[in-house]
């Protein structure tokens, strides 16, 4: 049974840093990517950043490019999204996904082709 599950959002002040984790089991057969997608209230959802766990390949972004990171601890089969230098407008529900897409790097986060996720985590920065 595929499992991700979000933790570690909360709410900071314009410029701050928090670090949110996606707790994965059951995906390693079924996927090679894992995304950080967010939403906003009234907005899209939107792909922020995504890891090949097998090959630590990333993508970024460009609203996200230099201020997060991703990383992933696959003996703990965790994946982090370090956020830096938070704004308002990094506010969302994040949620991590899983997939699994046959290129090292990807040229974009397509939604559809994340298949599994999680139930989210809120992230709320205040100016």
């Amino acid at each position: 049974q595929v499992q991700l599950v979000e933790s570690g959002g909360g709410s900071v002040q314009a410029g701050g840093s928090l670090r949110v984790s996606c707790a994965t089991s059951g995906v390693t057969a079924n996927s090679n990517y894992i995304g950080w997608f967010r939403q906003a209230p009234g907005k899209e959802r939107e792909g922020v950043a995504a890891i090949n766990v097998e090959s630590g390949s990333t993508y970024y972004a460009d609203s996200v490019k230099g201020r997060f990171t991703i990383s992933r601890d696959n003996a703990k089969n965790t994946v982090y999204l370090q956020m830096n230098s938070l704004k308002p407008e990094d506010t969302a529900m994040y949620y991590c996904a899983a997939a699994l897409i046959p290129v090292d790097a990807l040229p974009m986060m397509v939604e559809g082709l994340f298949g599994y996720w999680g139930q989210g985590t809120q992230v709320t920065v205040s100016s």
